[in-house]
C-alpha cells in the first residue's frame, strides 16, 4: 500500500470529521433529509435532530423502518419544525400518524428512493458506514437500498462511522471523497430478534416448505411465518437467496449446509439482499463476509431482476384478501399499519421466473377489540371485500397461492369464480358459510 496515499486518506477524513453539531450545522429551514433504513440509521444524528428546532422550520425526513424513537417526531412540540414522511410504518409512526409529526409515502420499495427524489431532490443525506479502510473506503453497512443513490445526489452527505458497523460488499462501498461530513459514534447496532412460530406458523410454514424444491432460490421476511418456513427447510439441497431483506434464519440454513447458491442462475454462490436487520449473529455473519451481497434496491427488487433467479420463492404475509384476491398488507382500513416494501416486487418477480412460486400467507382469523366495549371478537381475515379504506398492496393479477392454517388456495389465472370457491375452503370453517352468502349476494361469481 502507498503510504503517501494512506496518509492523504486519513487526512481528508480528518478535515471532514466533525461534532453531531457541527453536523447539523449542515441542515436548514425547507430541507429535505433522507434517512439510512433501519439498523443503518445514525442514531447520534437523529437523537439530536431536535436539538436545531429554534432554528429551523418544514424540515421533511424520509425514512424507512426507522428503529428509535427520536423526539423530532415523536414530541409533539416540534411539530412544525419537522415532519417525517415514512416508507414503511413502525409502531412508533403509528402512534404519531394521529398527532401529524409523521406521514406515509406510497410505494414500491425498489423505486420508493427514486420516485422520493424525483418528488423533492434531497438536500441532506444522514447514514452510517463501518470505519474506513486503508484504500480509504468505508461500507454502508447494513443497507443499500436507496443510500448509494441519496449520497450521489444529496448537497450534503453526512456518515456517522461506527465502529460497531459490519463491514460488507456490493454496492455499500463509498470512498472518503464522496462524502462531504464525518461524525464518529460507536452506539450498540439495533437488534430485532425474531419471534419463534406459533402453531398456526408451523402449520402454514409446513404446508410452504413442502412446495419448495432443491435449487430453489428464497425471498423470505421476519416473522414467525417466515421463521416457521425455515425450520422446515433444512433438509434441502443446494438453495440461494436473492432477498429483500437478510435474516437470521438466512445464516441458521447456510451453517446447515441446505444455502449453497451453487444452482442460482442469477450471481450463482453469492447470498443477495438489499439491506440486513437481525441480531448480532447476523451482524457478526455478514461483516466481512464477500459471499453476502448487499445490492442497490432498484437492482435486488426489480421484478425484472428477480425473475432471472428460476425457481424463485417469495414468501410475504398479509393483513387481509377478499374474495377476489386483493390483498391489503399495509393497513386496517384507513389506519397505515405498515407499507407495501417489497412484497408487490418479490411477489411479481417470482412468478417472473421459470418455475418460479409466490406465497401470501395469513391467519384465518383475528381477534379485534369492539369499540367502546372491553371483550374482543374473532372476525375472518378472508372477506367479500377489503375493510372500507383499505389500500390493496397486492393486485388481484399478482396472487399466486394463498396459505392460512386451513390449507393452501392457488389462485394464478382463475376465475372469480374458482378463486371465490378455493378461499372459502381455507377460511375458518365457522365463517365458510357467511362468506359463501356474501359472495352469491353480491354476485362476485
Amino acid at each position: 500500500m502507498n503510504q503517501t496515499l494512506k496518509k492523504k486518506y486519513e487526512e481528508l477524513y480528518s478535515t471532514k470529521k466533525m461534532s453531531v453539531a457541527g453536523a447539523l450545522e449542515h441542515v436548514h429551514s425547507e430541507d429535505h433529509i433522507v434517512s439510512a433504513m433501519a439498523a443503518a440509521e445514525p442514531r447520534g444524528l437523529l437523537s439530536e435532530l431536535h436539538t436545531i428546532a429554534d432554528r429551523v422550520q418544514d424540515v421533511r425526513i424520509s425514512t424507512c423502518l426507522p428503529m428509535m424513537p427520536y423526539d423530532y417526531y415523536m414530541n409533539e412540540e416540534y411539530k412544525g419544525n419537522f415532519l417525517m414522511e415514512g416508507w414503511f410504518y413502525t409502531p412508533n409512526m403509528r402512534k404519531m400518524h394521529e398527532k401529524q409529526t409523521v406521514s406515509f409515502v406510497p410505494n414500491h420499495l425498489h423505486l420508493a428512493g427514486e420516485r422520493r427524489g424525483d418528488h423533492r431532490p434531497v438536500d441532506v443525506f444522514v447514514g452510517t458506514a463501518s470505519p474506513m479502510d486503508k484504500q480509504g473506503y468505508l461500507s454502508l453497512s447494513l443497507s443499500a437500498t436507496y443510500e448509494r443513490k441519496m449520497i450521489e445526489s444529496a448537497r450534503t452527505s453526512i456518515i456517522e462511522v461506527n465502529e460497531n458497523m459490519p463491514r460488507t460488499f456490493g454496492d455499500t462501498t463509498v470512498h472518503i471523497s464522496e462524502i462531504d461530513v464525518i461524525v464518529e459514534n460507536a452506539f450498540p447496532i439495533p437488534e430485532f430478534p425474531s419471534p419463534p412460530p406459533n402453531e398456526k406458523d408451523e402449520v402454514i410454514g409446513k404446508m410452504i416448505a413442502d412446495k419448495i424444491e432443491d435449487g430453489s432460490t428464497l425471498q423470505l421476511g421476519i416473522g414467525g411465518i417466515p421463521n416457521a418456513v425455515t425450520a422446515q427447510l433444512f433438509d434441502k439441497k443446494d438453495l440461494g437467496i436473492h432477498t429483500e431483506m437478510f435474516i437470521d434464519g438466512m445464516v441458521d440454513l447456510f451453517e446447515a449446509g441446505a444455502i449453497t447458491g451453487r444452482e442460482k442462475t442469477l450471481l450463482p454462490n453469492r447470498m443477495v439482499a438489499t439491506f440486513a436487520l437481525g441480531t448480532q449473529k447476523l451482524y457478526d455473519f455478514i461483516d466481512d463476509n464477500p459471499g453476502v451481497q448487499i445490492l442497490d434496491g432498484r437492482f435486488v427488487n426489480d421484478p425484472y431482476v428477480i425473475g432471472q433467479n428460476e425457481k424463485m420463492v417469495s414468501i410475504n404475509t398479509t393483513l387481509e384478501i377478499d374474495l377476489s384476491g386483493q390483498c391489503s398488507s399495509e393497513a386496517i382500513g384507513h389506519r397505515q399499519f405498515s407499507g407495501t416494501g417489497g412484497q408487490t416486487d418479490t411477489a411479481v418477480g417470482a412468478q417472473k421466473s421459470r418455475g418460479g412460486k409466490s406465497f401470501i400467507a395469513l391467519y384465518s382469523t383475528a381477534d379485534i377489540r369492539v369499540p367502546g366495549q372491553e371483550e374482543r371478537k374473532t372476525i375472518s381475515k378472508i372477506v367479500p371485500s377489503l375493510t372500507e379504506g383499505a389500500a390493496v398492496s397486492l393486485s388481484r393479477n399478482d396472487v399466486d397461492y394463498v396459505v392460512t392454517e386451513y390449507g393452501i388456495a392457488k389462485l394464478r389465472g382463475t376465475a372469480l369464480h374458482e378463486r371465490v370457491e378455493r378461499l372459502i375452503a381455507i377460511a375458518h370453517p365457522d365463517f365458510r358459510e357467511e362468506l359463501q352468502a356474501e359472495a352469491e349476494k353480491r354476485m362476485i361469481w
